[in-house]
């Protein structure tokens, strides 16, 4: 039988004489290999596509969501004051109406990071308008043992140098607000700034903590401070009696109209709780 003409396609031959197709055993093999694997070709093209597709959104999802949040934080951010906003005023730390003296705000400091984050600012601004010449020492304790306010104190003293003259042992969390308030020298004797009638919290007349100001003179004639006292409390009521047993005059301030208000105390006690664990004769000491 003679073929006029044979064509091959796909490993399929077609007769002249008819209509359809004759396909032998391995052409049907070949022809469903190469169909399937067409079809996993294809699904995996897809398949890829579309990951790469969700890859791209989860991206493009994640940059928007960042942007619209640091947008957020930006407006609702208070912004903090300018270190040398006095001086753009027209107001110049070599005016001699800044006076003589340099005050070393020494600031006990251990994990109140929220806290500090709104006083150094706060605290510079208002010494600033007072045109009260000022270093910030934040002393931070980074060991693991009980908090000890009055040691880091007297390390602020050590550290706070010759250019300053007088200290202020300053809570991070009590913020001043009324302007009334002297953070002038205290020559005439320690001046207890958060004096009971003002401080919202401690109102016993022997309380000297909080705020308190004094010379360097003072401050060595008391000995510094007791290292003894570990956790919260004490350290404050034995100095008063450290700058009795010196002979100094503890004053306090007079005037003052805003009583419990003259101060913001940031502390929250919902999520912040003090160490007041006793050991020994702790109050006795």
């Amino acid at each position: 039988m003679k073929w006029r003409r044979t064509l091959l396609l796909m490993g399929t031959r077609r007769y002249p004489l008819r209509n359809d197709y004759v396909r032998f055993p391995g052409s049907i093999r070949s022809h469903r290999l190469v169909g399937m694997l067409s079809r996993k070709c294809s699904v995996l093209r897809l398949f890829f596509f579309c990951l790469l597709l969700a890859f791209t959104s989860l991206l493009w999802l994640q940059f928007s969501c960042s942007t619209e949040i640091s947008r957020r934080v930006h407006e609702r951010m208070p912004v903090a004051p300018n270190p040398c906003a006095h001086e753009h005023a027209g107001i110049s730390k070599d005016d001699p109406s800044w006076g003589p003296h340099t005050l070393a705000l020494v600031v006990p400091f251990r994990e109140r990071f929220d806290e500090l984050l709104n006083f150094v600012p706060h605290m510079h601004e208002y010494l600033a308008k007072k045109m009260i010449r000022h270093r910030i020492f934040v002393v931070n304790q980074v060991d693991h043992f009980r908090f000890n306010r009055a040691s880091l104190i007297n390390v602020g003293f050590l550290e706070s140098g010759n250019d300053t003259d007088y200290i202020a042992m300053h809570d991070v969390d009590l913020l001043p607000l009324n302007s009334e308030l002297d953070y002038s020298f205290p020559a005439n004797g320690p001046f207890h700034v958060a004096s009971p009638d003002l401080h919202p919290l401690y109102h016993y007349k022997t309380y000297v903590g909080g705020i308190l100001l004094l010379t360097k003179e003072h401050y060595e004639l008391c000995n510094g401070m007791s290292n003894r006292f570990w956790g919260w409390g004490r350290e404050d009521d034995e100095f008063y009696r450290r700058i009795k047993a010196a002979g100094l005059q503890l004053l306090r301030p007079s005037g003052i109209t805003t009583g419990y208000k003259t101060f913001r105390h940031l502390h929250d006690p919902a999520w912040r709780k003090r160490d007041q664990k006793r050991i020994a004769a702790q109050k006795q000491v």
